[in-house]
């Protein structure tokens, strides 16, 4: 008996080492390999011109060796159940797998931060939701496929090398294998805490978490830490808190709140209770008495950045039709420092409708009951026909079926244009957008004078790969006009599709300002996200560009204020427009209206202040992440009075009103 418990021990400790030591061999090629790749993705995206300091870039590539060797320890401590005792065969064969995994993640991840100019985050599960052969599609005419296999495979394969020479050098099979069982003992021990400490990350402090991996004051840097492994993590760590509607307060105490009513104090609304808090978040100045009810549509233009604006001339034509009806301020109000909610189409289209920062909302089951403060909702309960138009498939993350049960009653996509118009030809995204704009005229024209419309517009065609149809007539422009970066292969295509785009909507203006509708319907349009064609933005002087795009409101007799060149962003959108088209409804008070004038000392609900809807606010001095002081960059259109630093006020509030919105969906819909 004692002797088969000896040799039992025996065999566990043996198989102990064993595997210890066969996972530290494959732990080594795989930091190599990920820190190989960082320091590629630096040169692939490092732009022209950008300098940084030796100490950030020694920052950058010793945070990211650390999460590399975080998740490499992490993989070789999880292999412990199969190491010891696997033969040295399917060693190497699990040696190979993970180590491809490793590579096409961090490959993945690079390509991703070139379109989203972010490392991987929750939007990255989109290509399940989403329209999966279009995205598809658009991955191999838009993205090296081959090259980046090709460059997986040989990553692999070196790492496959080396860690067989490390094999056959170390020899981890037979090494201590004859010493006394104390040695034996002792250096698992070694071993082990080794590996549990390098997948903490620390010795001493706490492990390494997400805010590790700010590192410098420059977004490009910080966003060069994270392999792909741990991008991923993180983005799956962000949707399960979204998908998770069972706790109100998970939002607020990430934001630094344990209820609604502390972060309500901050922004001096009412705290008595939940119920009052709640209703607060719908509290609006009454309209005038008589305020005509006008026609309001919307466009939400597909990639529609910002920067290509700010070069428009005549030698460098990007609007088309549309830049004359930009000049007369009586008739249109350009919002000149707007950002998006979010990075992505259908982030953006959810926050906007929905006014949440969690997304997605509305995959589920809670897109097929109604919300109750869903933007269509709310102006069709005040009277309004509400109709959706788009140029894509409106089966494109189930908005055939969410819109109509979120208050559309029409909604209107890529198939009923092509069966209203038999020529046009359905490609990758759906049908050109100049078939959205020929059936807006038509419906326009059509719409009973008794009867109020609300429209809102998604177009597709200014969307990789920026096909554009037979027949449109390119612009030459002066490339030497174009002030920003130039490394993208996709940038004039880019401007030719930005072009065709702001053309349409520039003609669907003129022609409502010069017909019988220009006195009762509004227009206004933005964009859902900026694009990557124009660049990385890692110059702090640029980083306010990352997210802006065009926010701008046609009329008849308007009176823009003085908000025009103010921090703002999506959230601010319907606060400004519901009331000039006259609509007094309980709509959330997810922003500000634009139109207001602002005072020299606002209060904290009416701050002129950019909020991103992953966690991130932009100021007049500059962009920060919420909560973490150390990632404030110092950037703007002009450069800011006084000192240029963090304001902890400004993040209080945002941290407020953005843990207070999500609370409030949360609240409102938990299961």
């Amino acid at each position: 008996m004692k002797s088969t418990i000896t040799r039992t021990l025996t065999t566990l400790l043996h198989g102990a080492l064993r595997g210890l030591l066969r996972a530290w061999v494959l732990v080594v090629p795989l930091v190599l390999a990920l820190s190989l790749i960082r320091l590629g993705q630096l040169a692939y995206f490092w732009p022209s011109g950008y300098q940084a300091s030796s100490g950030d870039l020694t920052a950058v590539v010793v945070q990211g060796l650390r999460f590399d060797l975080k998740v490499s320890a992490i993989a070789g401590f999880l292999l412990l159940l199969v190491l010891p005792w696997v033969s040295g065969k399917v060693q190497a064969r699990i040696a190979g797998g993970v180590a491809f995994v490793f590579v096409m993640a961090s490959l993945v991840n690079l390509h991703y931060f070139g379109f989203y100019k972010t490392p991987i985050d929750s939007l990255v599960f989109g290509l399940v939701e989403d329209d999966t052969a279009a995205v598809l599609e658009t991955i191999w005419r838009d993205f090296p496929v081959i090259w980046t296999l090709l460059l997986a495979a040989a990553l692999t394969w070196a790492a496959i090398a080396l860690h067989r020479g490390l094999v056959r050098r170390l020899q981890p099979d037979t090494l201590l294998q004859t010493r006394h069982a104390l040695t034996k003992v002792l250096v698992v021990l070694l071993v082990l805490f080794a590996m549990l400490f390098a997948g903490k990350g620390t010795l001493r402090q706490m492990a390494l978490q997400r805010q590790h991996l700010t590192v410098t004051t420059s977004q490009f840097l910080n966003d060069m830490v994270p392999n792909g492994i741990i991008a991923l993590k993180y983005a799956w760590d962000s949707r399960g808190q979204s998908q998770n509607l069972s706790d109100p307060l998970v939002g607020l105490q990430a934001m630094g709140f344990e209820s609604p009513q502390a972060a309500a104090q901050v922004l001096g609304l009412p705290m008595g209770s939940d119920d009052e808090v709640k209703a607060a978040l719908y509290q609006h100045d009454p309209l005038p008495m008589g305020t005509a009810k006008k026609n309001l549509v919307f466009f939400l233009m597909e990639s529609w950045s910002a920067e290509p604006m700010l070069y428009q001339s005549p030698k460098f034509d990007v609007l088309g039709r549309l830049a004359p009806t930009l000049t007369d301020p009586s008739k249109a109000c350009h919002f000149r420092n707007f950002d998006s909610a979010h990075a992505g189409t259908h982030p953006s289209l959810e926050a906007i409708l929905f006014s949440t920062p969690i997304t997605p909302l509305t995959l589920g089951d809670v897109g097929r009951k109604p919300i109750p403060w869903a933007l269509a909702k709310v102006v069709k309960d005040a009277g309004y026909q509400t109709l959706f138009v788009t140029s894509a498939r409106s089966g494109w993350r189930d908005l055939n079926r969410v819109l109509k049960v979120q208050g559309f009653d029409e909604v209107v996509d890529a198939n009923t244009l092509k069966e209203a118009y038999p020529e046009a030809t359905l490609g990758i995204w759906g049908v050109w957008d100049s078939y959205v704009f020929k059936y807006l005229s038509k419906r326009m024209a059509a719409q009973p004078p008794d009867k109020p419309l609300f429209v809102f517009v998604l177009t597709s065609t200014n969307h990789p790969p920026y096909d554009l149809p037979a027949d449109y007539q390119r612009v030459p422009r002066d490339m030497g006009l174009w002030k920003g970066e130039t490394s993208s292969e996709t940038l004039i295509p880019n401007l030719d599709s930005y072009h065709y785009a702001a053309d349409l909507l520039g003609g669907f203006v003129q022609e409502i300002q010069n017909g019988p509708l220009k006195d009762s319907t509004l227009i206004a349009g933005t964009g859902d996200h900026n694009v990557r064609s124009f660049g990385v933005y890692a110059e702090a002087s640029r980083r306010y560009l990352v997210r802006q795009v065009p926010f701008v409101i046609w009329g008849n007799k308007l009176q823009c204020g003085n908000q025009l060149d103010q921090p703002a962003s999506h959230r601010d959108m319907f606060n400004t427009l519901l009331p000039l088209a006259g609509i007094d409804a309980p709509y959330i008070n997810a922003g500000r209206n634009l139109l207001k004038p602002l005072p020299a000392q606002p209060d904290p609900m009416n701050a002129p202040r950019a909020m991103f809807f992953t966690g991130d606010a932009r100021n007049a001095q500059g962009m920060w992440q919420l909560g973490n002081p150390s990632s404030f960059v110092c950037t703007g259109a002009q450069a800011p009075a006084g000192a240029c630093e963090f304001n902890a006020l400004d993040d209080q509030q945002e941290r407020a009103r953005y843990g207070l919105l999500d609370w409030h969906v949360r609240i409102s819909l938990k299961k």
